[in-house]
């Protein structure tokens, strides 16, 4: 592992779509508040990987997420705001 680099747990929601908690270690859940873990629900582990500058996050802003991971061991990603396209009818 490269010293830049940072691996990483990742835990979905069963409570929210698309909610998952990034984790600096394998189930450290106690630098989670637990306001936060009895919102999010039972996490469930979707994939360990190992973070970098260069590596691309599809919703997450990789530097972010590994600040987030190394001040506070964990980094929350909410779902995705959703906006609804308005339907006006058919066209004239």
């Amino acid at each position: 592992m490269a010293a830049d680099n940072l691996p990483c747990w990742v835990y979905r929601s069963p409570r929210k779509q698309e909610m998952y908690l990034y984790l600096a270690a394998e189930d450290a859940f106690e630098c989670v508040p637990d306001a936060l873990l009895s919102q999010f629900g039972e996490p469930v582990l979707v994939i360990e990987l190992e973070l970098s500058i260069e590596r691309k996050l599809a919703r997450e802003n990789v530097e972010t997420v590994m600040r987030n991971l190394r001040e506070r061991g964990f980094h929350l990603q909410m779902p995705p705001k959703l906006q609804p396209d308005l339907y006006e009818g058919n066209p004239i």
